[in-house]
């Protein structure tokens, strides 16, 4: 089966439009997951107006807007539906100093006033996993969907922030497989960042190439082609080391499609 891939342009960005259309297509995606935030080649501000022109500029170079990664305001959405993006990603971060639980009731009650948003522009919020104080598991994720139509509130799962769970992927993707609307290719394992004289190891994610990472692409790749995914395969383009951002990315891409692709 033939996939579409995008990737996440956060890492690239101080260029103009139309070299970012022109990068993308050379490193072989057919679109990209836009940051939507401020210092980027569209801010928040005048999304309703420069998000299409993006959009425009990126279709010379045979590249689409697959999903946007912003805030929830209501000019966000707006922009998408002008520019025919399907998917809002965002993370739930449970708020310090609250009860999980309490958290996790009040988040819901946030998520049902997105839906109408959802409703009247076409837009779907994706929710990621996330390793730290957000919904890292996918369990949590789940728990935190359930309620919820999947074509309003949805799951954007990432292969990494599951790995670093530890989870089994065939039992995560089978938990979140009828909410997903995104899959994030990307990998990373735990390694100390303190010598072993101190008195509390210390442990921090490496982002690296997928055949390195806590998370098993083979049995990812054959597992969702088995379950006949239909959705984008967006690669974050994240590696610890950024210095090595454009270097890594066509290996990690040409790997993942021939996990992918017959």
């Amino acid at each position: 089966m033939k996939y579409k891939y995008s990737i996440f342009t956060k890492p690239f960005k101080n260029i103009s439009a139309e070299e970012l259309g022109a990068k993308v297509s050379e490193l072989g995606f057919d679109a990209i997951e836009f940051p939507l935030r401020e210092g980027f080649q569209v801010e928040p501000a005048r999304a309703e107006s420069d998000l299409p022109k993006l959009a425009d500029t990126l279709k010379g170079y045979g590249v689409e807007i697959a999903s946007v990664a912003s805030s929830t305001d209501e000019s966000v959405f707006s922009a998408c539906a002008m520019t025919g993006v399907k998917i809002l990603r965002i993370m739930a971060n449970a708020e310090k100093g609250k009860r999980y639980f309490q958290w996790e009731k009040d988040y819901a009650k946030y998520l049902e006033g997105l839906v109408p948003l959802c409703e009247k522009y076409g837009v779907t919020v994706g929710i990621q996993n996330h390793y730290g104080t957000m919904a890292s598991a996918t369990m949590e994720l789940r728990r935190i969907l359930e309620p919820f139509d999947w074509k309003y509130i949805a799951a954007v799962w990432d292969v990494a922030h599951s790995g670093l769970a530890g989870e089994v992927p065939e039992l995560a993707l089978d938990m979140i497989w009828d909410k997903l609307c995104l899959i994030n290719f990307k990998n990373a394992y735990y390694r100390q960042i303190n010598g072993p004289e101190a008195d509390q190891a210390e442990w921090k994610p490496y982002f690296t190439l997928g055949r390195y990472g806590a998370a098993h692409y083979p049995r990812i790749a054959a597992y969702i082609k088995e379950r006949g995914y239909r959705g984008y395969i967006c690669l974050p383009a994240e590696y610890t080391d950024e210095s090595l951002v454009e270097k890594l990315v066509p290996v990690e891409l040409e790997y993942v499609k021939s996990l992918l692709e017959d």
